[in-house]
């Protein structure tokens, strides 16, 4: 798809959605001796998605996994549409979709494997990462640049704010700072 054609898509944007594993972290699951399970989110990205949220669009996050970690990081990044344990991953989309009162054209999901296909299909702006199942490259209408868990979910909220005219304010307010 196009650039221009991405922007088009990106401008009626009201909320992104996004996966957890392979797209907020790298996919990599580390286990303690314990058998508790870690990970590692990137700063960037969790900056990105409040600079999201503080240009008007709603963030939201389904993943299969059910983890302390994720209950923490969302909690951290105020995130208020978080579903946990999802499986069948339609089912909270469409969900979200129905409390925000919303159409398929003003949303964008981000996955990385086939449980997020439907997704990609449905949504308005369906996104993957370079290191996704190949797959998903065929039905994603855009791969980002960095690969999940190293900046990618920042990449795609700055592409939206610079879609609909928001991220220079986000610039400004901090320049206006260093003054």
């Amino acid at each position: 798809m196009n650039f221009e054609t991405l922007i088009e898509k990106a401008k009626p944007i009201r909320l992104a959605i996004f996966d957890v594993d392979g797209v907020l972290t790298t996919g990599n699951l580390l286990y303690s001796p314990m058998g508790l399970e870690s990970k590692e989110f990137h700063v960037h990205d969790g900056q990105g998605i409040k600079f999201l949220q503080k240009s008007g669009v709603e963030v939201g996050i389904i993943t299969a996994c059910k983890t302390s970690a994720v209950t923490q990081r969302m909690k951290d990044l105020d995130i208020q549409h978080v579903y946990q344990g999802s499986r069948e991953k339609i089912s909270a989309y469409e969900d979200l979709k129905k409390k925000l009162n919303l159409q398929d054209e003003q949303i964008a999901y981000m996955g990385d494997d086939l449980p997020d296909l439907p997704l990609i299909q449905q949504a308005g702006l369906g996104i993957t990462v370079p290191n996704a199942s190949p797959i998903m490259h065929h039905y994603a209408q855009w791969t980002t640049q960095a690969a999940g868990g190293k900046g990618a979910v920042r990449e795609v909220c700055e592409f939206i704010m610079q879609a609909q005219g928001t991220y220079d304010a986000i610039v400004n307010a901090y320049l206006r700072q260093g003054k």
